[in-house]
């Protein structure tokens, strides 16, 4: 029965690890597609002469960006907790059967910090993907 819940356990974290990926992969591609859109359409703007519609579309874009990220950064969040709290069950499992020794707790921590870079890099890239095309279409 151990080895089955240790197997479970296992699989959750992997799961869970494919999840995150997802998400983070996910912001990363919208926000440099977003980008890339938002910056052809401050600058369409500006060489037009300005229009509402450009505007209206840049507004869209930049609240679906804000939306998008921030479901991704609430989902890293709960994919932190829950690799937390399979790990804390796996580490009691190995002190349970006296193998503790060979999982080095330095590990936990490090995933804390993993989490903490995906989200400055998703946080950075949002911002890019929101400040870049209001300087082009505002001092363009």
């Amino acid at each position: 029965m151990l080895s089955q819940v240790h197997e479970h356990i296992v699989r959750e974290l992997g799961e869970s690890s494919r999840t995150d990926t997802i998400f983070v992969l996910t912001a990363i591609v919208f926000n440099l597609i977003v980008l890339a859109v938002n910056s052809g359409l401050a600058s369409e703007a500006v060489t037009r002469g300005g229009s509402a519609t450009y505007d209206t579309v840049l507004v869209v874009f930049i609240v679906m960006t804000v939306l998008l990220n921030v479901v991704a950064l609430v989902a890293l969040i709960l994919g932190r907790r829950t690799r937390r709290m399979l790990l804390d069950g796996l580490v009691a499992m190995y002190r349970d059967n006296e193998v503790a020794k060979y999982y080095d707790p330095s590990l936990m921590s490090n995933y804390g910090i993993r989490y903490q870079l995906f989200a400055a890099v998703i946080g950075m890239l949002a911002l890019t993907a929101i400040v870049v095309p209001l300087i082009i279409r505002f001092t363009g």
